[in-house]
């Protein structure tokens, strides 16, 4: 039932209660509604009409406050902490020589007994076989479908003196694994027979392989080169290689314009320099009896008929030389009587671009205007030949190169003449083909790796067994298994699931 009295009224009643009155409960008509004579005392005392809590006003200053410190007060004084430099810091080239560092031993890996290594008389036994009769030389696209199954699914090792010539020429990497082995080795594909046959095939009828080995990451495009190399160095051949491409495009060494070319040509001289010594350490046996037979206008005084070895020293000593010396190196090397050369690049894509440098207007320098990659590109182009036989080789890089349309195109229709399908033509709304690399490319042959099959696969596992570092049985189930997770047979995957990875 409603009241009949008002809110209001009994809110504010007439009589105000003192403090001293006994607490009597006013009850209101509304039985929620409950207040005490005390609460009603504490209400009048404190201020009205105010809206601001007295927790929020602002501090009075007293005389202190506003005097400061106090006179012989202490204060805290934390103090920076110096940093102090322990040792010296890295020399220059100091990080980069760490980061690039190859370790080809480890003392802890068992020894393999029966590992045979690799001699001219095996890669002779490839291509002959062990009767002694001359195998035919099929085509690079036949290697995949079948091939000598003498050496083929075996693990050949690497004598102390071809590890250090392919040491000197960089062609070991970072990524291949070599540390955890006793020492370096190589696993026999059918590519690589293959391969090896047409080396030799090249070397008899002093023909130029011009070759560029295509595949996926992981395939093992690095090695198939570094077993060429290998293959080259047993046999007694000169070998040149440019481990990297982008290490000459991506504008960290020096050049400088050559006068007299047209168009200009620019010249790298301490790259060139740190080649010749390459060439120079890793070829020293054939360079040292090999002398020079003609007279050429030098930079420097060269005495005559000093051997090959020593002029690499000179050329290496001195970068300002390094061109000229390297131009008459290779004067020298392609004479009649020589012997074969093996010139070799990876990452072949940052050289069919425009490099990093720039000309004196400030415009592009294309790779192909760099010396020493126009050197290279002469002779995988056709342009120039080996007089006495040998090989260019070139590899792609699927991890970090560039993509160039010109160059993927041209090894499209390098596979379809070699297969013998309609050739795919170019496409008319693409505008980044570079007519220069269609030009150095039209002629060249391909070489694709794919995956291991399995008894590579087995002989592969079964070498990683013998060295300790596979501890599970090799059968026909775990080969099936490791090469099936690897995308039926990548090597670069069956080492990662066989070796890095504990499942």
């Amino acid at each position: 039932m409603a009241s009949s009295h008002c809110w209001k009224c009994l809110s504010r009643p007439t009589n105000p209660v003192s403090s001293a009155s006994s607490p009597l409960v006013i009850r209101l008509a509304n039985p929620t509604t409950k207040m005490t004579i005390a609460a009603a005392v504490a209400g009048s005392n404190a201020a009205k009409f105010s809206t601001t809590a007295r927790q929020a006003a602002v501090p009075t200053k007293t005389a202190k406050m506003l005097s400061g410190k106090a006179k012989g007060a202490k204060t805290l004084r934390i103090k920076k902490k110096v940093f102090v430099k322990t040792g010296k810091p890295p020399a220059s080239g100091e990080r980069k020589a760490l980061r690039k560092r190859i370790v080809l031993s480890n003392t802890n890996a068992l020894e393999v007994r029966d590992l045979r290594d690799l001699d001219g008389k095996m890669v002779d036994e490839m291509v002959t076989g062990k009767d002694g009769e001359a195998r035919g030389l099929g085509t690079l696209a036949a290697a995949v479908i079948g091939g000598d199954a003498g050496l083929v699914g075996k693990v050949v090792g690497l004598r102390g003196a071809t590890v250090d010539s392919l040491r000197a020429v960089d062609a070991f990497k970072t990524t291949q694994g070599w540390g955890i082995f006793r020492r370096p080795a190589l696993l026999v594909r059918k590519e690589t027979v293959e391969l090896n046959k047409r080396l030799l095939d090249a070397e008899m009828k002093k023909e130029t392989i011009r070759l560029v080995v295509e595949g996926d990451k992981g395939t093992g495009k690095s090695l198939m080169m570094l077993s060429a190399m290998a293959t080259a160095f047993v046999k007694g051949w000169v070998v040149l290689n440019i481990p990297e491409a982008q290490e000459v495009t991506n504008a960290v060494t020096d050049y400088a314009a050559i006068p007299g070319t047209t168009p200009t040509l620019y010249s790298q001289n301490t790259y060139t320099a740190n080649l010749l010594n390459q060439i120079g350490k890793a070829n020293s046996i054939i360079l040292a009896d090999l002398t020079m037979s003609k007279e050429y206008s030098l930079p420097t005084t060269v005495p005559s008929g000093i051997s090959l070895f020593r002029l690499c020293e000179l050329g290496a000593r001195d970068p300002d030389i390094a061109w000229p010396i390297f131009q008459a190196l290779w004067s020298e090397l392609t004479l009649e009587g020589r012997p074969p050369i093996v010139m070799c690049l990876d990452s072949l894509s940052f050289a069919m671009q425009n490099s990093l440098y720039r000309a004196p207007d400030f415009s592009p320098i294309h790779a192909h205007d760099l010396a020493i990659m126009k050197h290279f590109i002469d002779h995988l182009s056709g342009s120039a030949v080996l007089p006495n036989g040998g090989a260019v080789l070139a590899a792609t890089n699927k991890s970090h190169a560039p993509i160039s349309k010109s160059m993927n195109l041209a090894i499209k229709q390098a596979e379809d003449r070699q297969a013998g399908r309609e050739i795919t033509q170019r496409d008319p709304f693409e505008k980044s083909y570079d007519p220069r690399v269609d030009a150095a490319l039209t002629s060249i042959e391909v070489l694709r790796l794919k995956g291991l099959s399995k008894t590579e696969a087995r002989g592969l596992m079964e070498y990683w067994a013998k060295s300790g570092v596979l501890r599970c049985k090799v059968d026909e189930e775990s080969v099936t298994e490791k090469w099936a997770l690897a995308g039926n047979g990548i090597v670069g995957e069956i080492q990662r699931t066989a070796l890095w990875m504990r499942m």
